[in-house]
C-alpha cells in the first residue's frame, strides 16, 4: 500500500479529533479512507483494520485488568492518604514541593494524572489561601509533578507503549526513572523561577474540605509497594508475573490492608468505568495502526531521516509528542505513536524497551492542549476561567518538552 494513503488516514484522523470528533469514529473512518486512498480494496482495507485490532488486543486486556489498581487506590482512600501524608510531613514552607511530590507519586504508583489532580487540589487550595499564594503556580506543580509520575507509571500510557513494542513494563518504567527524578527537580525549582505568577488574577475562594476518615499511611502504601514488586519479580529474579495478574493482585491487597472490602464494589466500577474508554480507543488506534503498517510509510519516513542525517531514535518522542498534541490526551498519544510507528522504530534499530519510554516521554508534551478533557477538569477544579487556564499551556509544554529530551539523552546517548 503507497504511503500516500497511510498519511491521508492519519491526517484525517488527526484533524477529527481536534474538531471533537470521537477518537474512536476518527481513528476508524481514518483507517478506512487510509486503505483506500493507498490502493486497497473495500475488503483488503478491512482485513488490515482487523488485523491492527488483533495485535493491540494483549494491551486491552491488561488495561483492563489494571483498573482494579486504580480504582481501589482512589475509593478506598489509599491515594487521598498518601497525598495527605507527604503535604503534611514537608509542610507549607515547602508547598510547591509537596504538592508536585504528591502528584508524582500518585501518577507513579498507578493514579490517573486527572485524578491525582483532583485528589491533591483541595489540599492545595487551602494552602494557597492561608499563605496567600496564587492558585496558578500551584496547579502548575501538581500538573508537572503528575507528568513527571505519569512517564514511571503502570498507568495505561506505559503498559499500551510497553505492549505495542513488545517490552517488560517494569523495565520501561524503570527506563524513565532519571528523567523522571531529574525532571521533578526542574518543576519544583526551575518552574517558580519562570513562571509569573504575579500576572494571573485568580479569585480567592471559599475553600472547605470535607472531613473523612483515612486509611493509615502505612496501610495506604501496601498496594503500590505490591504492584512494584510483583513488577520487580522479572527483572530481579527472573520470575514473570504479567500485569494481567500483577496490578489486580495489587490493588486487591491494598483492599485488605486498608480494609475497605465494603469499599471494592465501587472501586472495580470507578476503575472499570475509567479504562473501558481507553480500551475503545485502542480498538481505533488497533485500525489505524493496521493500515499504516500495510503500507510503506515506513520506509519513507526513514529515508527522511536519514536524509537529513537525523537519528531515527528521535521519531519516538517526536511521535508521542504529536499524537499527544492531535488527541490531548497522554494515554492516547502514547497508544498511537506506538502502534503507528513502534515497528518502524524496531526496525531501525532502536531497542523497544528505549523505544516505549521515549514515546511515554514525548505524549506528555502537548497532552493538555483544550480540547481534551484534562485541560478542562485540573482547571475546573481550581475554579479557572478559561483565560488563565490557557495561560498555564506554555509552561506545561516546556515541562514536557524537557521530559522527552531528558528520556532521548539518557536512554538513547548515554
Amino acid at each position: 500500500m503507497s504511503a500516500i494513503g497511510a498519511l491521508v488516514g492519519l491526517l484525517l484522523s488527526i484533524f477529527l479529533i481536534v474538531r471533537k470528533v470521537s477518537p474512536f469514529y476518527s481513528l476508524l473512518l481514518g483507517a478506512t479512507i487510509g486503505g483506500l486512498v493507498g490502493g486497497f480494496g473495500i475488503a483488503e482495507t478491512v482485513a488490515q483494520m482487523i488485523s491492527g485490532v488483533k495485535d493491540v488486543s494483549p494491551a486491552i486486556v491488561r488495561i483492563l485488568s489494571a483498573g482494579v489498581l486504580t480504582g481501589t487506590l482512589i475509593k478506598s482512600g489509599a491515594a487521598a492518604s498518601i497525598a495527605h501524608f507527604m503535604v503534611e510531613k514537608l509542610g507549607n514552607k515547602r508547598v510547591y514541593a509537596s504538592l508536585a511530590l504528591s502528584c508524582f507519586v500518585l501518577t507513579g504508583i498507578g493514579v490517573f494524572i486527572d485524578v491525582a489532580v483532583i485528589t491533591v487540589a483541595p489540599i492545595a487550595l487551602n494552602i494557597g489561601k492561608e499563605l496567600k499564594i496564587s492558585k496558578a503556580p500551584l496547579l502548575l506543580m501538581m500538573i508537572g509533578g503528575g507528568k513527571c509520575g505519569n512517564i514511571i507509571s503502570p498507568n495505561p500510557n506505559t503498559i499500551v507503549a510497553a505492549e505495542n513494542l513488545q517490552a517488560d513494563l517494569s523495565q520501561v518504567m524503570l527506563a524513565n526513572a532519571f528523567p523522571a527524578l531529574i525532571g521533578l527537580i526542574f518543576v519544583i525549582w526551575v518552574m517558580p523561577l519562570i513562571f509569573p505568577s504575579g500576572d494571573l488574577e485568580v479569585m480567592e475562594d471559599e475553600v472547605s474540605v470535607a472531613e473523612k476518615i483515612l486509611p493509615g499511611i502505612g496501610v495506604s502504601l501496601v498496594a503500590p509497594i505490591t504492584a512494584i514488586l510483583l513488577l520487580a519479580m522479572r527483572p530481579v529474579l527472573d520470575i514473570a508475573i504479567d500485569p494481567l495478574l500483577a496490578l489486580p493482585m495489587a490493588g486487591l491487597a491494598g483492599v485488605a490492608a486498608t480494609r475497605s472490602w465494603n469499599k471494592l464494589e465501587e472501586g472495580l466500577n470507578y476503575g472499570l468505568m475509567r479504562m473501558s474508554s481507553i480500551a475503545i480507543l485502542l480498538v481505533g488506534t488497533g485500525t489505524i495502526a493496521g493500515i499504516i503498517k500495510a503500507s510503506s510509510i515506513k520506509d519513507v519516513l526513514l529515508s527522511v531521516l536519514s536524509s537529513m542525517s537525523l537519528d531515527p531514535a528521535v521519531l519516538a518522542p517526536f511521535s508521542g509528542a504529536v499524537m499527544s498534541a492531535a488527541s490531548a490526551s497522554t494515554t492516547a498519544g502514547a497508544t498511537i505513536a506506538s502502534a503507528t510507528f513502534g515497528s518502524m522504530m524496531l526496525e531501525a534499530g532502536v531497542g523497544a524497551i528505549a523505544a516505549a519510554a521515549m514515546m511515554n516521554a514525548g505524549a506528555t508534551v502537548l497532552d493538555h492542549l483544550p480540547h481534551g478533557s484534562f485541560f478542562h477538569a485540573t482547571g475546573g477544579v481550581m475554579n479557572f476561567n478559561i483565560k488563565d487556564r490557557l495561560r498555564l499551556i506554555p509552561y506545561e509544554s516546556l515541562i514536557g518538552l524537557f521530559l522527552a529530551i531528558l528520556s532521548y539523552v539518557f536512554l538513547v546517548l548515554f
